[in-house]
């Protein structure tokens, strides 16, 4: 049998958010078998490839260990003879002062397939998002694009002659660079520049001209940053709404005309500039990220919960078998619902197998998700918790016969202990399990020990469980609340909201209303006010 050929894409990832990404580069991470990507990649792109996709953090660091050229250029030849479908992930565009020729031999050397796909430089969207025209026909009839990694090799004589010069990795530089370009001629009145993180929530930007932006800056980290100097700055404050601070942080995510201030006229969206970790099940709908992103954050997902089939359907399958016998069904999660009417199916029957026996459930979502199978909850109590069902519950329980399908184990005893002393009979069957996953997603890794997260959302108790679990064993057993300073902790509900005591010391958010709509809301209100 032939052996399948692998490939290598070098692949532009953009500026910065994940939104500046070309169509073809988010297909191509879809299918992605290895990954070898770059420091200054935004985490949100690590989530784009399969779940089984090999991820590999080779990037640059100014001043830390980090891997070789050499090192580099030997992954990418080895995983593609293997016959991989290899992403090789930069910051910009490949091309761009990418050290992409070093890569490009080695993988010519090997016979190795290759393909190069571009992306959006920093040095074209850094000056966009900032409002400034490299061009201009009065002020800018030509800009160059230079790296002032090695600055003492430059021309400056020619290059004070330019009228809009665009620098990357410049911020270490920023002195000698001002230093040579007034030396060789160019005005100390010069407009200039500096966009620090452009197109992430972190985007900073300064104003000023070559005889004070140092003084502006000192002692402030300016990488990695985009310097843009000459005469077109100046336009930036005829080009902008008004009332525009030039030295403030700004979103991607906005969707609207680039601007840098928190007092856009256009009025950002409410949660615009906050990072959001979104703790879930493992394959379960991104409905909730959706509406955060609709709201102006960035979402960074971290699944902590794995939902499976019990240990045995020995139980459940009883059950199924003598559903006449039951006076009431109680459902208080979907997967329980899913789990169920999967099984159900299983053992031949469908929902005419329910008919005569009353259905309860706990939440809205729950209720939709049972109104999906055409089925009409008899009993919804009006607080979305298990407490709220015992309390208001609408029947004589003395008596009755319940059928209770539930996670295998780690679930709460409140809801049988209750109705069993009603008079009720509960029969208590596993029909699914939950664990914790093995692994936490490289982006929400980076996020946390790069203390980059604004809050943290739990929707269950064993969310705040399996995430302790997590990252006690991925940090080095060291305790998960290190990584929660100044982070914002939002629960879902009162029992949610235990757990995150019990195991943080603190909740600072609860939804008045115990959804994930409920959630949405307490998030937007903590934002406006914060």
């Amino acid at each position: 049998m032939t052996k399948q050929r692998g490939k290598v894409y070098l692949v532009g990832a953009g500026p910065g958010d994940a939104a500046y990404l070309t169509v073809k580069a988010y297909n191509l991470l879809a299918t992605a078998q290895v990954l070898v990507y770059d420091a200054l990649v935004d985490a949100q792109l690590l989530q784009c490839v399969p779940d089984d996709c090999l991820k590999l953090d080779v990037g640059k660091r100014g001043g830390k260990p980090s891997t070789s050229q050499a090192q580099i250029n030997k992954l990418l030849v080895e995983h593609c003879l293997q016959g991989k479908q290899v992403i090789r992930l930069k910051s910009g565009d490949p091309l761009i002062f990418g050290r992409c020729t070093s890569e490009i031999e080695a993988l010519k050397a090997s016979g190795c397939d290759f393909e190069l796909v571009p992306g959006i430089s920093s040095a074209l969207a850094a000056p966009l998002l900032a409002g400034i025209p490299l061009t201009d026909p009065v002020l800018s009839r030509t800009f160059a694009v230079l790296t002032a990694h090695e600055p003492e090799v430059l021309d400056w004589e020619a290059l004070s002659r330019l009228e809009t010069l665009v620098i990357l990795m410049a911020g270490q530089h920023l002195p000698e660079i001002v230093d040579q370009l007034v030396k060789h001629g160019r005005s100390h009145l010069t407009p200039i520049a500096i966009v620090r993180w452009a197109g992430t929530p972190d985007q900073q930007i300064w104003t000023a001209q070559l005889d004070n932006i140092l003084e502006q800056t000192t002692g402030l980290s300016l990488s990695p940053a985009v310097i843009v100097i000459g005469e077109v700055v100046g336009l930036r404050k005829y080009l902008q709404p008004e009332k525009i601070d030039c030295q403030v942080s700004t979103t991607a995510n906005t969707f609207s005309p680039p601007a840098m201030s928190s007092n856009f006229p256009l009025s950002p969206l409410p949660l615009t500039g906050k990072i959001i970790l979104v703790t879930r099940s493992v394959g379960q709908s991104s409905q909730f990220s959706d509406r955060l992103i609709a709201s102006g954050a960035t979402v960074i997902e971290m699944p902590t919960l794995e939902i499976g089939p019990p240990s045995s359907w020995e139980a459940l399958d009883h059950a199924i078998a003598h559903l006449s016998d039951f006076d009431w069904l109680i459902l208080t999660s979907t997967n329980g619902i899913d789990y169920f009417f999967e099984r159900l199916t299983t053992q031949g029957k469908d929902s005419r197998a329910l008919a005569g026996i009353k259905i309860a459930v706990v939440g809205e979502k729950t209720a939709q998700s049972l109104k999906q199978r055409s089925l009409q909850a008899d009993f919804i109590p009006p607080n979305f918790v298990a407490d709220s069902l015992v309390e208001n519950f609408p029947d004589k329980l003395d008596g009755k016969k319940v059928l209770f399908p539930r996670v295998e184990s780690g679930g709460r005893e409140v809801l049988v202990k209750e109705l069993t002393l009603k008079g009720a009979k509960v029969i208590e069957v596993a029909a699914y399990q939950s664990c914790c996953p093995s692994s936490i997603p490289p982006a929400a890794k980076l996020a946390l020990q790069n203390h980059k997260v604004d809050a943290i959302t739990f929707a269950s108790s064993k969310t705040v469980q399996f995430f302790c679990q997590l990252t006690n064993n991925i940090f080095s057993n060291n305790d998960a609340s290190q990584f929660l300073d100044g982070v914002c902790i939002a629960s879902i509900g009162p029992q949610t909201s235990k757990t995150c005591h019990d195991l943080f010391g603190r909740v600072d958010i609860e939804a008045q209303e115990y959804t994930l709509d409920g959630l949405t809301q307490a998030l937007i209100a903590w934002a406006i006010n914060s």
